[in-house]
């Protein structure tokens, strides 16, 4: 998949000598200062035999991460089945779907989606293990294998989640020239559509901002009543986005390498946004140009182009406001006051004029999903307490919402502590922000990650990859809804 480079001075990632394997003969793969606490020092002896066994060869590494990759898209690829939307785009008529045969159907297509999960995470392990032992993959070589991957993917059945269905259906309201925000896939009455949609989501108009439903509103327009064909469309944008960052990070990472392995040969993320479809990687976009931008390009211009692209990201999902926050956080702290206050302006502006489009009714659905709490939150525990002790649903969901902001800057704090003060907080405090969000947020779904992974490309190796890789997978393994309904466990 790419060439391997075998070097004799120290890793980039890890001080030491390396060997002839490339491998650092003092303290091995593990990132940062030695462990801490209990779990820490559990976690690092697992990783560091772990790190040394076969897996941490760059070509075992590859192999597992590309049938983790094959095993999700043979279940894109037998859509229709309990994994996927009820529909087939075009690759998905290759093989038959397992959709007809009852339980068996259902159970191959859940352990071949689990299955996969774990490889791909088990995969982007062993190659980040190997790259802290001396493995230099050409970066552009990389890229190339991804693209074609993505590119292949982007025409098989969206896997683990109903999502797509939605922005669809939403992108078909606005088309027809109704407001999404206000009406729901249900009300609007478009049967082809509102059957693909996961049954939790037909009621509920849009919690995205006006640029995603733009980007929908645009698919749709091709698609027109062919839902099939909205859907492939919004997976192929979202196939070109997400190979664009990879491009991108290329280009301006001090590390490209270690920027790519992150992003665009990342086996985890391939799988929850690319075979999933999600506009994530819209939001992961418009936030790494934004930091990129903060960090390369000064003056007046350069702020006031950082704004616009904070606003853009917000006009996709409001969650894009961790990383404003995070690059205003080291302005204040530099006491760089007419920066600060220009960017937000120039943002602020961007955003209003998004929201111009459909008014103050667009914000409600959002405000009314900003309650929403299920597991593995640990609030959703508190939640059960609460209502097992007489408290009111909705009383309780109220104390939450204020709860877990303030719980997300005590995380993102000690997050901000953790990583070397030598590092660039430009970086440092958007992934610091936007990692806390995913650990304490009351509802997140695995490719929320987008955001912390896109950000975590521009931190030098810091202990907070091996977690974020283990939160990933596990929510990727806890909340598949596949196409077909919520789990019963996030009722």
């Amino acid at each position: 998949m790419a060439q391997v480079t075998q070097v004799s001075t120290p890793s980039a990632d890890q001080p030491g000598s390396v060997g002839s394997a490339g491998r650092s003969r003092t303290r091995g793969p593990i990132e940062g200062p030695g462990p801490t606490g209990p779990i820490e020092r559990l976690m690092s002896t697992v990783i560091r035999k772990l790190a040394w066994s076969r897996l941490s060869d760059p070509k075992v590494a590859i192999a597992v991460s590309g049938v983790g990759l094959l095993l999700g898209m043979l279940v894109g690829a037998t859509a229709p089945n309990v994994e996927t939307l009820p529909i087939r785009l075009p690759l998905s008529y290759l093989l038959p779907s397992l959709g007809g045969h009852g339980i068996v159907g259902d159970v191959v297509a859940t352990a071949l989606l689990y299955t996969g999960d774990i490889l791909a995470c088990l995969g982007l392990a062993g190659m980040l293990w190997a790259h802290s032992q001396g493995w230099r993959p050409d970066p552009r070589r990389l890229l190339l294998v991804s693209a074609g991957i993505v590119a292949v993917m982007v025409s098989f059945t969206p896997v683990g989640s109903s999502d797509t269905a939605s922005y669809a259906a939403y992108g078909r309201i606005a088309s027809q020239g109704g407001n999404p925000y206000i009406i729901s896939p249900h009300a609007w009455g478009d049967v082809a559509y509102t059957h693909v949609i996961g049954s939790a989501w037909k009621n509920t108009p849009s919690v995205y901002g006006p640029v995603a439903t733009m980007i929908q509103s645009f698919a749709a327009w091709i698609g027109g009543p062919h839902v099939a064909i909205t859907i492939w469309i919004l997976m192929i944008l979202n196939g070109a986005v997400f190979i664009g960052v990879g491009v991108l990070l290329l280009k301006t990472s001090d590390d490209p390498v270690r920027a790519t392995l992150f992003w665009v040969a990342n086996p985890v993320l391939i799988q929850q946004l690319v075979s999933g479809g999600h506009l994530d990687t819209f939001v992961a976009a418009t936030a790494i140009c934004a930091i990129q931008v903060a960090r390369r390009v000064s003056g007046r211009w350069g702020d006031v182009l950082v704004g616009v692209l904070i606003g853009l990201a917000c006009g996709i999902k409001i969650t894009a406001l961790l990383v404003a926050l995070g690059l205003a956080w080291p302005l204040l702290r530099r006491h760089e006051w007419m920066r600060t206050t220009r960017i937000a302006v120039v943002a602020l502006v961007t955003v209003a004029l998004e929201y111009s489009f459909y008014g103050f009714d667009s914000l409600k659905p959002l405000l009314s999903a900003s309650k929403l709490v299920a597991l593995p939150s640990p609030w959703r525990l508190l939640q059960m307490v609460a209502e097992a002790l007489g408290a009111h649903l909705s009383t309780t969901a109220t104390v939450i919402s204020f709860l877990w902001p303030i719980a997300l800057i005590g995380v993102a704090w000690l997050i901000y502590r953790r990583i070397s003060s030598d590092q660039p907080r430009e970086v440092v405090a958007p992934f610091a922000l936007t990692f806390a969000w995913i650990l304490v947020a009351p509802w997140v779904f695995p490719w929320y990650t987008a955001m912390a992974w896109v950000t975590l490309t521009q931190v030098p190796r810091n202990r907070m990859t091996r977690w974020l890789a283990i939160v990933t997978v596990l929510l990727a393994l806890w909340r598949s809804g596949g196409g077909q309904g919520t789990p019963v466990w996030l009722r």
